[in-house]
């Protein structure tokens, strides 16, 4: 016993067998309230290198990210390449590999893990690798490079590459064997993706994004074997039912199993299923030696993520401080919360509470899909549908962290309203006890604390002080948001970042691209910002880019800037199929264009609708139907309507003077005028726009982001409406304007909108949020209070004089077109898993079973 107040008494010996995420966390909180020296440590890890992060594993491909852990203080003894051999339970020593024995007063077992390789033919082959370790990532590295290299010199090799196993690291894999330039599958057993943390809707919606990303999915299909080619190496991948993928490359991904090796051969207790069994304070049969991680059987379970697995390292660091004082810890691993939130492939992913109850518990679920925006929320609640016990969310995750705090607990509203974001909290609203950091167990309040407690002014320091946002990341947006509330409410001025790899705003790098004449985001970042980017700056950057008129969103590096629809310059529907949506200026079409629309729809055998915007979309077009469709499309005039872009959409009309008895302007002309003025336009969010004939205002003009209503003098400009969930309804900007006036106010709104509104914002927050309001947009727009209002003309000027039709500059590129594949190893065969059936004398897709409840998009 040493409490730190005799140094005649030398430290007890602490053996910590294995360096990842879980030993590394036990020494650190150990050394951090070890202030009295109690403990001499020994780490011994199997490894060359010291810990690393293993959440992040994919980006040291795909990033050539630094992983390293923060090292250890001088005091501690770290011992890489020589894994422990042996331990003697009686002796209380461990012999390494290399014959070194060190002795212990407390062992704690950090092994961690291994792959779970499913013992089928062929898996020894060449070619074969697991995704554990950055040694196995340097070795699939070398030899994807190989084989993409050597594929013409070997006519036999594949640049296809298969992952076994759909769940999050089989996923990760499969990402960077993409970005190693294979061309991927994905093999799961189970039904969908995903299938311990997600139910089928959102394994399914998590299809369509990886689908969307040119990879295949094969779900429930089990692999039978892997087969050799001529180099002795892996080259094909034997499915279920006689179905084969030729492959070059297979990595297996297929879950994992305790190393619990040394916990046997020492006589340690493990479970039936692997893992060494330990109590609530992760303690052995043996007093002395502790089991913490992916190693640990405890309460019958062993855990893969990491939350827990720091919990536990928590759990024995009191447990050893204790025992160092003679005292008793009352320290307990009182199980986890698999509660997740990630980002798969650019996809916000999250499970929480108990995705699947069903009936037999006394559950209902309420499910939103959305297939245009690629999103899917199911809630399970109560019967009486008043408390939350779990749910998933897929493409929108932002209402996680406070869903999740109301887990067991009564919804503050409906679960409507829940699934919407009517019961979202800013960051100053949260409950203390929401925890935003589930892998380091930090609250909203702890946050709050550190950042009262220690003056923090900036997220480095909350991270550094918390560990929130230091592991996945996932938290980072609501620990901001904690920061933001916190640093308003002390009259403190709040960053305006991006994200991490950019210190400005949006608005900020608006000015940068358009005073510097910067055309690239790889100029961009490496002049203003850090790092690579990530899935907030360069969608941001992109849409920055295209407003300044920089070419083609595909040319060049732009193209691996875009959101999933902009890449194939459609919408992705929820089967994994497209939508067609031509752009028909004010709602005006002629006779001869409506019947080429039909052929089309005929031809392709296409769903079609008449949408609200006053367009006809034609769904159910595959990516390698797409250009054939557009060419009969572009040659019959007709050009891309930007349904699937942040940009202008449509400016709706009613007919106005020249067929209503009612009408005082002639509102489709203005319409037409309007629309061809602005297509194309590309700006923070979408746009939309009306143009009504009179007072009566059938187009709907007053709830669009731009509005005009005719008058017997002119035309009212109404200004920053929208419909959707929260509707708003537009303000007045001006009156009686001549058609001149109105299209330059317009032109001046337009423009200063996409300069200062910030990523993702609809003009109607942009409005609320502007200082000064109303009144101060029509100081700058009207009477040029800023002076910017000719380079406001001037930039519109631009954007007129160098429209050119997406689509039709993507019939002229054959570089361009290669991106239209389902396959791109086989681009001439058609995706066999879209299916249809006819309902109404119309196809669609054949979807799995639904929800009890559904609730319609709002």
């Amino acid at each position: 016993m040493n409490d730190g107040g005799d140094e005649s008494i030398p430290p007890l010996r602490l053996v910590v067998i294995g360096h990842g995420p879980a030993g590394h966390r036990l020494v650190e909180a150990l050394r951090e309230r070890d202030t009295a020296g109690a403990w001499r440590v020994t780490v011994i890890g199997e490894e060359t290198r010291p810990a690393y992060d293993r959440v992040a594993l994919t980006s040291y491909l795909t990033e050539d990210a630094d992983l390293a852990c923060p090292p250890h203080d001088g005091a501690v003894e770290l011992l890489t390449g020589d894994p422990a051999a042996a331990i003697d339970r009686a002796a209380r020593t461990v012999r390494t590999a290399a014959g070194r024995e060190i002795g212990y007063d407390a062992l704690v077992l950090a092994t961690g893990s291994a792959p779970f390789v499913p013992p089928v033919p062929g898996r020894e082959l060449p070619g074969v690798f697991v995704y554990r370790t950055i040694d196995d990532l340097d070795a699939l590295r070398a030899h994807c490079t190989n084989l993409t290299t050597s594929r013409a010199a070997i006519g036999s090799a594949s640049t296809a590459g298969v992952v076994v196993g759909g769940g999050l690291l089989g996923l990760e894999a499969a990402r960077a064997l993409q970005g190693l330039g294979m061309d991927t599958h994905v093999v799961e057993v189970a039904p969908w993706l995903m299938p311990r943390q997600l139910d089928e809707g959102g394994g399914a919606m998590l299809r369509r994004h990886i689908e969307a990303l040119d990879m295949k999915v094969h779900a429930g299909t089990p692999m039978e074997g892997l087969h050799a080619g001529a180099d002795g190496g892996v080259a094909r991948v034997a499915l279920a039912g006689g179905a084969s993928i030729d492959a070059g490359v297979v990595v297996f991904s297929a879950g994992i199993r305790p190393r619990d090796e040394l916990a046997r051969a020492s006589g340690l207790p493990v479970g039936e299923r692997g893992g060494v069994v330990v109590d609530d304070a992760c303690r052995t049969e043996d007093p002395a030696v502790y089991a913490i991680g992916e190693c640990a059987l405890i309460g019958g379970q062993v855990y893969g993520l990491v939350a827990p697995c720091f919990s536990m390292a928590e759990v024995v660091a009191d447990r050893l401080l204790a025992m160092a004082a003679g005292k008793e810890s009352a320290a307990r691993f009182e199980g986890a919360d698999l509660s997740t939130k990630l980002k798969l492939m650019g996809v916000d992913v999250a499970s929480f509470g108990d995705p699947f109850a069903g009936p037999e518990q006394g559950a209902l679920d309420v499910t939103y899909t959305d297939p245009v925006a690629g999103v899917y929320k199911r809630l399970v609640v109560s019967d009486d549908a008043r408390t939350l016990l779990g749910g998933v969310l897929v493409g929108d995750a932002e209402s996680y962290p406070t869903l999740r705090a109301y887990v067991g607990g009564e919804l503050p509203g409906s679960p409507e309203q829940a699934l919407f974001g009517g019961t979202e909290a800013a960051g100053g609203d949260l409950p203390g006890a929401t925890v935003i950091c589930s892998c380091n167990n930090v609250s909203a309040d702890a946050i709050r604390c550190a950042i009262r407690d220690h003056g923090l002014t900036d997220l480095p320091g909350v991270k550094g002080c918390t560990r929130a946002g230091t592991t996945c990341g996932s938290c980072v947006p609501l620990a901001k948001k904690i920061l933001d509330a916190e640093l308003t409410a002390a009259g403190i001025e709040v960053s305006k970042a991006l994200c991490e790899h950019f210190d400005h705003s949006r608005a900020e790098l608006f000015d940068i691209v358009r005073v510097r004449g910067i055309t690239t985001f790889t100029a961009l970042i490496e002049g203003h910002g850090r790092g690579r980017g990530c899935d907030i700056c360069k969608p941001a950057v992109a849409s920055i880019l295209a407003s300044l008129g920089n070419g083609h969103i595909l040319e060049g590096e732009q193209a691996a800037l875009q959101d999933t629809n902009d890449r194939y310059l459609a919408n992705m529907q929820k089967n994994g199929t497209y939508s067609v949506v031509p752009r028909v200026p004010g709602g005006e079409i002629t006779p001869d264009r409506l019947i080429v629309i039909g052929e089309v729809a005929r031809e392709f055998g296409l769903y079609t609708k008449i949408t609200g915007a006053q367009r006809i979309d034609l769904f159910g077009a595959r990516v390698e139907q797409l250009p054939m469709i557009w060419k009969r499309l572009v040659d019959a005039g007709f050009e891309s309507g930007h349904a699937y872009g942040k940009a202008l959409r449509t400016v709706k009309s009613c007919v106005g003077s020249t067929w209503c008895r009612y009408g005082v302007q002639d509102s489709v002309g203005m319409a037409i005028k309007l629309e061809l003025r602005y297509r194309g336009l590309r700006a923070p969010h979408k746009l939309k726009s009306a143009v009504s004939g009179c007072a009566r205002e059938c187009a709907e003009a007053q709830s669009k982001d731009f509005g005009i209503i005719a008058t017997e003098k002119g035309w009212n400009l109404y200004v920053a409406g929208n419909g959707g969930m929260r509707p708003r309804h537009a303000d007045l900007f001006a009156s009686d304007l001549d058609d001149e006036t109105l299209v330059r106010y317009i032109d001046r709104f337009l423009m200063f909108y996409i300069r200062t509104a910030d990523r993702l914002q609809r003009t109607a927050s942009w409005l609320e949020g502007l200082e000064g309001g109303l009144d101060y947009l029509r100081e700058v727009v009207v009477e040029d209070s800023l002076g910017i209002c000719a380079e406001l003309d001037a930039a519109m000027d631009r954007h007129v004089g160098s429209y050119s039709d997406e689509w039709r500059d993507t019939l002229e590129d054959p570089a361009k077109l290669s991106r239209f594949v389902s396959f791109v190893n086989a681009p001439d065969v058609p995706d066999p898993s879209i299916v249809f059936e006819s309902e109404r004398d119309q196809i669609r897709p054949v979807l799995v079973a639904g929800p009890r409840l559904e609730v319609a998009a709002p």
